[in-house]
């Protein structure tokens, strides 16, 4: 009497599994789906969206191996910050944060000598004033590449005697002057490539 007990235990049980497998999972996967799809799109709607990088840029970055701004260390005055870091800010570069909040911000770098720089794009003609060590010359750097300014370089913030941000249709800019360049044994000097046109 227990074993026939037993056994109509044993095969409810194992008719209980077979019908949940295949009636309850099947109800139950697509509400499932459901929520997990419903849950990505909430999460990727509440993530901060990557702008897209210039290849060129990210190359910069890559070759002085920077890395990106915390978000606990955004807004930080740029003295105070760590070598080796990227981020954006104003002409003053007074402090860096860790997003471009509009056309008014530059991308400056941080090197890990401690230098800081301006980032931008600039026409061959005045990229060559600050290699060649010209006196008393402006550069028109953009935050972009354009025809006009096809060309990445960096210079360094103490340099540049004074910064004015400046727009030409679409395209924001920053006037940067430069009066003279100090001995360059304590800088580097910029490096500029041409990007390729396509």
């Amino acid at each position: 009497m227990v074993k026939r007990l037993f056994l109509y235990l044993l095969v409810a049980l194992l008719a209980y599994g077979v019908w949940d497998y295949f009636f309850l999972s099947k109800l139950t996967a697509p509400l499932n789906f459901n929520l997990t799809d419903a849950t990505k799109k909430q999460s990727a709607a509440l993530a901060p969206k990557e702008q897209a990088v210039p290849k060129e840029i990210a190359a910069l970055r890559q070759r002085h191996h920077l890395r990106p701004l915390t978000d606990a260390e955004s807004g930080t005055p740029t003295k105070n910050l760590p070598h080796g870091i990227y981020g954006f800010s104003t002409c003053e570069v007074q402090t860096i944060n860790t997003a471009r909040t509009d056309s008014s911000s530059l991308e400056i770098h941080k090197h890990q000598d401690g230098i800081v720089y301006y980032v931008g794009y600039a026409s061959e003609d005045h990229i060559e004033k600050y290699v060649t060590r010209q006196k008393n010359f402006h550069i028109l750097a953009s935050l972009e590449p354009t025809a006009k300014a096809p060309l990445l370089f960096e210079i360094p913030v103490d340099f540049v005697s004074k910064c004015t941000s400046r727009s030409v249709g679409d395209v924001s800019g920053f006037d940067l002057f430069v009066t003279a360049i100090p001995e360059l044994h304590t800088f580097r000097r910029a490096e500029a490539k041409r990007i390729p046109s396509g």
